[in-house]
This record gives structure tokens, C-alpha cells and sequence, in this order.
């Protein structure tokens, strides 16, 4: 079987977070079971784009890349060099994967896909949701949706990463059919060390800064919180944003608690494990890599109803979770310092198993191929 996963990033476009990291995991690990794939995507990274060679495939961690350039930015990333070649090259794929959506690299590609008879599935990762239609561009993605993609997404397949985008995406349109099917995450290579005991809760940040992430929930909650604690911010963003931000903790007088430090990398499970605490209050994630990071670094979570993996963590007993505002932060932080020191250090000593038993690369990997070997035996064009 032939697949050919289309995105408009691709790594190292890291500015992007956990869906380029995602599929790129997802990519990586087809190759390494022995399935022959492609990549397209574009040079996009922010607003730069990334220094390759465009139209020119490249071999990525094993992967055959081709970036083509966009010739406009974040987030519409228009290609017609991708979607030229996609048009020629189409009919040699067994599948199209495209991840993401409203992006003109999607739509288009689902277009082209279908009008080439080629098996078409969809990953939304988090943008097709009624937080999304909501928020930002609400007019144009609501034309985008009514003149082209309602169409396209009821003749393709679905991927949904969770239990919650599943039926979420169900409320929105009706494909031809729908998986749901985790993440790949790269998780702890080893169980973390037994965190040291500390008065200071250390609670963590880590995630892309924006405004869907929910960090100025917590940041407002910080004055109600009654224990001695220290925050630590890990991510990058939009600079004016960060700076509205840090303004509320000035102005909250508790800057002096927090530290930033900026985008982390191959150190991020370093930085996990030093802490007691991970933090997540956003208002809308189909996933949330970030918590299966740091529960495989042995570090619980506190995240938001609205978090694609409220569920898991309940169910697992691997957390908390909280309502989209900064008293109910405050109330859960509070809560658990004074009565719940004990469950902190429980989850961390049983999280990392749970993770690699649930979170397996080859299991995961065989759950896809299931997926796509569906796909191409039912497919009605």
C-alpha cells in the first residue's frame, strides 16, 4: 500500500506543536513497519519558512519529504506547486491522509483527491470544532464550509484523535466514516527518577502560548492560590501576546513566582520531570500531546473539561480536571496542595507504565494500517 500524508508543516516547523510533531512521529513510524510512503508539505514555519530545498524530496528521519513553497503565510499556506503535483501525482496513492483543515493546502487537497477517485482521510487535529468555527475568521470559514467543505468532509473519512473530537466532529458533518485512533507522542525513553519532596508546588506550563491554551486562565488564578508555588512557562508564541501575558502577572503581582523559558526540545522530559504539576486549561484540544508527555515523565496533570483527554485521565485516575476559568484553577490547585500530596506522588509512580502500555508504537501503528487498509476496501467515490 502506497500513502501519501499531506500537511501544510512538517518538521522541523516546531512552531507548530504537537500536530506537525504528530504526524511526523505517524510518518516516521509507517516507514519503520515497512510501509511505503510519501510526505507533502509545504516550507512553511511561522512567518519564515524553513531553509530546504523546495520541489525536491528530501529523505527526513527516514521519511521522503518533498516542501513545496507557499506564496502565502500562516494560516491559509496557498501552494500551487504542492497542489500541481498533487494533481499529477495522486492516482499512484493508494490513500491521501491531510491533516489539519481550513488551510488551502487541505481543502484543496481533499478536492484534488477526490476528484482523482483517491481515498480521502481527514485528521482535523482540533481545527474543525465549534471553538474554531468561533474564533477567529468566523465569516470566511463559515463560506469556505458551506461552498466547499461541508461537501468534502461528507465524501472523505474522518480521523478523530480522542473519544471527544470524535463526536464532536459527528455534531458538524456526517463523513463517510470515522476513526478514532490516538496520537502518536514521543514519550520518556526512561521512568523518571522519584521527585524530591519541596514545600513549593512546582506547577508547568508547556505548550504553544496562544490565546486556544488557556495560560491567562491560569495566570488570573495564581493571586487565589493560597500555597507557596512556582510556575514555570515552557513554549513560544506570538510576541505581542506573550507580552500582554507577562503584563498580567505584573499587574497580579505574582511575577515573581513564574519563570519563562522559552521553547523546549529533546530537554522538555528534563523539565517535566522536575515538576510536580502540569497545567492545561485550554478551551479547546482534540488531543493534547503535552499530557501524555508528562505523564509518561511521571508528572500528573490538571487540564480543562474542554481537553480531548479529560476522559483518559479520569478514567486512569492520572489527574484532574478543571472548568475554563480562573477560580475553578485556583480551587483545584489549592485542593490538591493541602489534600492531595499523596495522589501527586501516587500518579507519578504509576503514570509512565499506564502511558507505555496504552501509548505502544507498534500497537498505534497497527491501528492506522487497520484504518487505511478499511478505507481502501470500502471506499465509495
Amino acid at each position: 500500500m502506497k500513502i501519501l500524508q499531506v500537511n501544510a508543516s512538517y518538521k522541523p516547523a516546531y512552531v507548530y506543536g504537537g500536530p506537525t510533531m504528530s504526524v511526523a512521529k505517524l510518518s516516521e513510524q509507517l516507514v519503520k513497519a515497512g510501509h511505503t510512503l510519501a510526505v507533502y508539505c509545504t516550507t512553511a514555519n511561522g512567518s519564515n519558512e524553513l531553509p530546504v530545498t523546495p520541489n525536491k524530496p528530501a529523505v527526513i528521519a527516514g521519511v521522503t519529504v518533498t516542501y513545496f513553497k507557499r506564496i502565502t503565510k500562516d494560516h491559509t499556506h496557498f501552494s500551487p506547486a504542492l497542489l500541481t503535483n498533487l494533481w499529477h501525482t495522486a492516482r499512484q496513492f493508494d490513500v491521501i491522509h491531510i491533516h489539519a483543515w481550513w488551510n488551502l493546502v487541505s481543502v484543496f487537497a481533499a478536492l484534488i483527491g477526490l476528484l482523482k477517485k483517491v481515498p480521502v482521510v481527514i485528521s482535523p487535529r482540533g481545527t474543525l470544532s465549534n471553538y474554531s468555527f468561533n474564533n477567529k475568521n468566523q465569516g470566511l470559514k463559515s463560506l469556505l464550509h458551506n461552498l466547499l467543505g461541508k461537501t468534502l468532509l461528507k465524501r472523505s473519512y474522518l480521523h478523530a484523535t480522542s473519544s471527544a473530537e470524535k463526536a464532536e466532529l459527528l455534531s458538524i458533518v456526517q463523513p463517510v466514516g470515522i476513526f478514532d485512533i490516538p496520537n502518536f507522542v514521543k514519550i520518556a525513553k526512561t521512568s523518571p527518577l522519584k521527585k524530591p519532596t519541596s514545600p513549593v508546588l512546582k506547577l508547568l506550563f508547556l505548550s504553544r502560548i496562544e490565546e486556544k491554551k488557556g495560560l491567562d486562565i491560569l495566570l488570573h488564578a495564581l493571586p487565589h492560590i493560597t500555597v507557596s508555588y512556582h510556575l514555570t512557562i515552557a513554549g513560544d508564541g506570538d510576541e505581542d501576546y506573550i507580552e500582554v501575558l507577562k503584563n498580567i502577572a505584573y499587574y497580579n503581582k505574582t511575577a515573581q513566582h513564574i519563570s519563562w523559558i522559552g521553547f523546549q526540545d529533546e530537554a522538555k522530559f528534563d523539565v517535566y520531570a522536575a515538576h510536580d504539576l502540569l497545567v492545561l486549561p485550554s478551551h479547546n484540544e482534540n488531543f493534547g500531546n503535552v499530557v501524555i508527555e508528562s505523564l509518561s515523565a511521571g508528572t500528573p496533570v490538571l487540564i480543562s473539561e474542554h481537553v480531548g483527554l479529560a476522559n483518559y485521565v479520569i478514567i486512569n485516575n492520572l489527574g484532574w480536571f478543571c472548568q475554563t476559568t480562573a477560580q475553578s484553577v485556583s480551587d483545584i490547585i489549592n485542593h490538591i496542595a493541602l489534600n492531595e500530596r499523596d495522589q501527586l506522588t501516587a500518579i507519578s509512580a504509576s503514570a509512565p507504565a499506564i502511558i507505555r502500555r496504552d501509548f505502544d508504537d507498534d500497537k498505534l501503528v497497527q491501528k492506522y494500517m487497520d484504518m487505511y487498509q478499511y478505507i481502501t476496501t470500502h471506499v465509495r467515490l
